[in-house]
């Protein structure tokens, strides 16, 4: 017996490839993903992350941004399992801990090295000074 793949037409989507291109038209979006172009259309509707600018003519324009978040959408409900609600609920979560700021690792200075600095600081400031 002969062991195939158990679903051969979809692919993983760290195969999807995305070209540097300002905006994609659906169709592009779909074939890149290898989606029907229902299928984005409803989920849009369902994720708040989704959100196609729309050209002059109504054509819904992707930018990259939109499709990477087609493709995150695309892993968590295809490979990962999610059902509609559990990936949002979990992009949402993952938004979240995005917004939150490391704090910068500032050196800290001693008293004696901020006297230091100042005494330094006050010297150039003596040099510049105009002479009377």
């Amino acid at each position: 017996m002969s062991s195939k793949k158990k679903n051969s037409k979809s692919s993983k989507t760290s195969d999807i490839l995305i070209p540097e291109k300002l905006y994609f038209r659906i169709g592009e979006v779909a074939r890149l993903c290898r989606l029907p172009a229902y299928v984005l259309r409803f989920w849009e509707t369902e994720f708040s992350q989704l959100k196609p600018v729309k050209s002059s003519t109504g054509q819904r324009m992707y930018r990259k941004r939109d499709v990477e978040s087609v493709v995150r959408i695309k892993r968590l409900l295809y490979e990962e399992g999610y059902t509609i609600a559990g990936a949002r609920q979990h992009l949402r979560d993952e938004g979240k801990t995005d917004k939150t700021q490391v704090a910068l690792p500032f050196p800290t200075h001693s008293p004696a090295n901020l006297q230091h600095i100042r005494q330094g600081l006050q010297e150039i400031l003596t040099i510049l000074a105009p002479r009377r």
